[in-house]
């Protein structure tokens, strides 16, 4: 049961409201940029720590790790207390991880600052609350900034990192820019973002959240280590199975409690179960097909007989090209989907993702064709990121947006897990030898990559299909206002019916 926020200041007018976003997208694009900041540095993170490539993994784990069992707790205690309080507080955590990263004597507690770090991944869900309860019908247009504003600002990360660190060569100065940028976001959030105004009633229900951040964790943890552990270590299955067994005792618990942190019937009757899980087979394709893409640019076609032989410069310059397509079809999804619905909208978007891989496989020596594919894969993906949430923010009660947003997150996050070692798995299993004597190197064949191209375009025709069968809310009244004005429908689910 929703309850109001007790009295306080409000911002109100479409002015406000925009001032609001603003602010939020400048976080978002920050968001962006610091998590694509640190895989351009593992290398010489690797040397100011003395640890091998195995050990690097953890960069990305701990972090990735620590998002599945903090995002879904904060979601929901902003549901309960304010999705602004527990925005500040996430963004203070994140500062002072970055903090902590910056000025680490150690790997170990390197990683723990990465873990400290892990409730940026809270940001969106937070924020889609507050843009949902500010003003309702121009929510689609907000999600699409915001996540336009992530997805260029993590491209941009990866662009500005590597230079900043070519042009001083000091590694802790490069890692103090996230830190800098986000002690300045720790004033703007409490005095420039507003707070929403509807409240989750009931009890925090801390037993579902410990079972399912551990059975997450544990889940996760066991896919994605498994090509260090080995798929035939009994360690992954135990992690993987016992995972599983405690999401089941979870998914019992929240049947049983009166006030769960995620109710079931939310996901199996409200209408976000089918989008959380196309959000997933999303986030496999976006994670795995685009390492795979860009090791297969980077590949010396004299050396290995495929690739396109490219400087990692130049990919770096291809990968903002296609961010900067996707951030531009991210902002416009609102409008695509007002012309075609939003059923139409993801539908298009899981064509365009899965026509760019079949054109992967049909010319992949061919530079234009190639370049020309990952733009109109940035352009689908730009699509399934603008329209997808907001059908998640616009199905889910006033009362439950952030948790709601979280498991659209984390269903990402999870993707990122099972595609990383699925496809790992995948391409180790198409070995070949280049060389021979101590010149001998193994690498993956091009049927790896034929193999992983085929799976990703395969997602994208299971996107548009699944797509047919969303259940999308009805269009948004305008506010009544003291002035007569005529009633228009939310430009973004415009033409849909509940």
């Amino acid at each position: 049961m929703a309850v109001p926020a007790p009295p306080g200041k409000t911002i109100s007018g479409r002015s406000a409201v925009r001032g609001a976003v603003g602010f939020l997208v400048i976080m978002e694009l920050g968001s962006g940029m610091l998590q694509g900041w640190y895989p351009v540095l593992l290398a010489a993170i690797g040397e100011e720590f003395g640890v091998g490539a195995a050990q690097l993994n953890w960069v990305s784990a701990a972090y990735m790790l620590a998002t599945v069992v903090c995002v879904p707790i904060l979601a929901k205690l902003g549901d309960r207390y304010g999705h602004k309080k527990l925005l500040l507080i996430s963004t203070a955590l994140v500062a002072l991880g970055s903090i902590v990263v910056a000025i680490a004597p150690s790997y170990e507690l390197f990683l723990v600052g990465r873990a400290l770090q892990a409730p940026l991944a809270a940001f969106l869900p937070l924020e889609f609350a507050i843009v949902r309860d500010r003003d309702e019908k121009s929510a689609g247009r907000s999600i699409g900034k915001l996540v336009g504003a992530l997805t260029f600002g993590a491209a941009l990360g990866s662009l500005g990192s590597g230079l900043l660190f070519g042009a001083l060569g000091d590694l802790r100065a490069v890692l103090w820019m996230p830190a800098i940028f986000l002690l300045i976001c720790v004033p703007v959030v409490a005095f420039l973002v507003p707070e929403t105004t509807v409240r989750a009633a009931g009890k925090t229900d801390w037993l579902g959240a410990s079972l399912l951040g551990i059975g997450l964790l544990a889940t996760l943890g066991g896919i994605s280590n498994a090509s260090t552990w080995g798929w035939g270590n009994p360690i992954t299955w135990v992690a993987i199975l016992g995972g599983i067994a405690l999401l089941v005792v979870w998914v019992m618990v929240e049947k049983r409690v009166a006030h769960p942190l995620i109710d079931i019937a939310l996901l199996t009757k409200g209408g976000i179960g089918l989008p959380i899980i196309i959000a997933f087979l999303f986030g496999a394709q976006l994670f795995g097909g685009q390492t795979a893409s860009s090791v297969y640019v980077l590949s010396d076609p004299d050396a290995v007989g495929f690739g396109l032989g490219f400087t990692a410069a130049a990919v770096g310059v291809i990968a903002l090209v296609a961010a900067l397509s996707a951030f531009l079809a991210s902002i416009v999804g609102d409008r695509v989907a007002g012309r075609i619905g939003a059923k139409g909208a993801i539908a298009l978007g899981g064509v365009l993702v899965g026509g760019s891989y079949v054109a992967f496989l049909s010319a992949p020596s061919v530079v234009a064709v190639f370049v020309g594919a990952m733009v109109i894969a940035g352009l689908g993906n730009g699509l399934l990121i603008s329209v997808l949430p907001t059908i998640v923010v616009r199905r889910a009660p006033a009362d439950s947006v952030g948790i709601a947003s979280a498991l659209y997150n984390t269903s990402r996050t999870a993707a990122g897990a099972v595609a990383g070692a699925v496809f790992a798995l995948v391409m180790g299993s198409f070995l070949m030898t280049v060389g021979t004597g101590d010149t001998a190197v193994t690498t993956t064949a091009f049927d790896g990559y034929v193999a992983v191209w085929s799976i990703c375009a395969a997602i994208g025709v299971a996107i548009a299909v699944l797509a047919l069968f969303l259940r999308v809310p009805g269009p948004v009244a305008e506010a009544p206002t003291p002035v007569p004005a005529v009633t228009t429908a939310d430009p973004v689910l415009e033409g849909e019916t509940a």
